[in-house]
């Protein structure tokens, strides 16, 4: 870190869910506490993403709810444990990523300054009283140039928005068997794999894909497809996939957490058609770090995070024919795929690290605590 002094930083995030906000939160502050700042994590204790923070060194604050269901004597103390926490810890910033969040934010934030990460555009609300939250507001980060746009539209003055990029744990997704085991289990042998890493859900694009990958088996007949994730759609995926008659072609591996890197090795290609509710699109950048060139719709941050031609192709419809074309064209050029993965891999080394991506949002609180310091700030 430069001659700057440390910052605490309290991060409230309402979300209990390993989705959304959960990884990119723990990736920042794991960024920030490597540069020599205090980080301290208000969330919805109970499950994965207490888990997955605990793991990461970091240790929740104690007496927070966050819950999002109305309890005014839970939502009172959580208001009174943010501001003894501003006022006995000293802390420098107070950086929210839901609307919950962002309401006891406001109203507990005191001296420090009051910053928003926006993970998805229909997170931005384009009425009142919200924009006069907005207004508010120090810093609001946006982590697409949709979110961005949506931002602009709600009037978040531009001198307050900010557009950032997302992060990736670069070393966990560059090291592993180069997916030998997944190979191995799925009795994948030598044939060209593709892969999609999200959650089965409506609108994630799965049966974009599905549809395009059956067109695809006309010239590759041997190729497979693996569906990673779990959720609520898989018995009707499962179905389509089966009346398709594709279910030794397309795989569902389940959930897959520890070994996410050796199949995302495992794969020829990743393919995403749908942003999800963390619009950076996290499992591209995954599918960069462990060098595969990314085929993906113009989606959420897809646009800006793909090079098209370079580091993957991009899709610029919905049409299951635009999909098996991008498809065929990897796996028509096995040495033009594999050097899209390698470039895909130096972007991702370049900027979507934990590091640079910390660096960048500690320039957003300096930033935040200068307006605030020299009495720009709205009054509140």
């Amino acid at each position: 870190m430069s001659g700057s002094r440390p910052l605490t930083v309290l991060h409230l995030v309402a979300n209990r869910w390993w989705t959304g906000s959960a990884e990119p939160v723990i990736r920042l502050l794991t960024g920030l506490r490597a540069r020599g700042h205090r980080v301290r994590l208000g969330l919805i204790a109970g499950d994965r993403f207490e888990q997955k923070a605990r793991e990461a060194g970091l240790e929740p604050v104690e007496g927070l709810s966050l819950e999002l269901r109305g309890n005014p004597v839970r939502a009172l103390a959580d208001l009174r444990r943010v501001r003894e926490l501003v006022r006995v810890e000293r802390v420098d910033v107070i950086h929210v990523h839901h609307s919950h969040d962002h309401w006891l934010g406001w109203l507990g934030h005191g001296r420090a300054a009051l910053v928003r990460t926006f993970h998805n555009a229909r997170a931005v609300r384009l009425g009142w009283p919200t924009n006069a939250l907005y207004r508010r507001t120090d810093a609001l980060i946006a982590v697409s140039r949709e979110i961005e746009e949506r931002a602009r539209r709600a009037g978040i003055a531009a001198d307050r928005l900010a557009r950032l990029d997302g992060v990736v744990d670069l070393t966990r997704f560059e090291s592993g068997d180069d997916g030998a085991a997944i190979r191995k289990e799925f009795d994948l042998g030598a044939a060209p794999v593709l892969g999609c890493v999200a959650r089965l859900a409506p609108r994630r694009g799965h049966e974009l894909l599905i549809r395009g990958f059956r067109l695809l088996l006309t010239d590759y007949p041997h190729s497979r497809l693996l569906l990673v994730g779990k959720g609520e759609a898989r018995t009707r995926l499962e179905g389509l996939v089966g009346e398709m008659g594709l279910a030794r072609e397309v795989l569902f591996t389940g959930y897959r957490d520890a070994d996410l890197p050796g199949v995302l090795q495992a794969i020829d290609a990743f393919a995403l058609m749908g942003a999800g509710s963390d619009e950076s699109c996290r499992a591209a950048l995954e599918a960069m770090a462990a060098g595969r060139p990314v085929v993906g719709r113009r989606v959420g941050a897809l646009p800006e995070t793909v090079v098209h031609g370079v580091t993957g192709l991009l899709v610029d419809d919905d049409r299951p024919e635009s999909v098996a074309a991008a498809l065929r064209a990897l796996l028509a050029e096995p040495e033009r795929a594999a050097a899209m993965g390698r470039a895909g891999r130096e972007r991702a080394r370049q900027l979507y690290g934990t590091g640079a991506h910390a660096e960048r949002v500690e320039k957003i609180y300096r930033a935040a605590l200068e307006r605030r310091g020299t009495g720009r700030a709205y009054a509140r």
